[in-house]
């Protein structure tokens, strides 16, 4: 493992991590993370009852893929990318993988 993964591991867990305080305004929620190590997959997960209804939802999902940051879902109003950044990641090392490669083209962030 290199330096720059362990870096990048710590920053997007502790990002994450940051997140996950904070519990949504509505309903009954739990808030987890979820680290895999191993294969570098990293999500937020929420889970409980809103209005008598069962809600699971994943409202951020990031990964780690050749020493770049992908970011493949952000549902909420932050900005992960401009907090990656502020974090010391540089947008070189930022994949928005929610966009099709031409449109990331179109952007201050790496294509792929």
């Amino acid at each position: 493992m290199t330096e720059k993964l362990k870096k990048y591991q710590q920053i997007v867990q502790q990002l994450l991590r940051n997140y996950a305080e904070v519990k949504p305004a509505y309903g009954e929620f739990e808030v987890e993370t979820i680290f895999d190590t191993e294969r570098n997959h990293y999500q937020v997960v929420h889970l409980g009852w809103q209005n008598k209804r069962w809600v699971h939802h994943c409202p951020m999902h990031l990964d780690i893929r050749n020493e770049k940051i992908w970011i493949f879902y952000n549902s909420t109003e932050h900005d992960l990318a401009a907090d990656l950044v502020e974090l010391g990641v540089p947008k070189h090392d930022i994949v928005l993988g929610f966009y099709p490669s031409f449109m990331r083209e179109m952007s201050d962030y790496a294509v792929g």
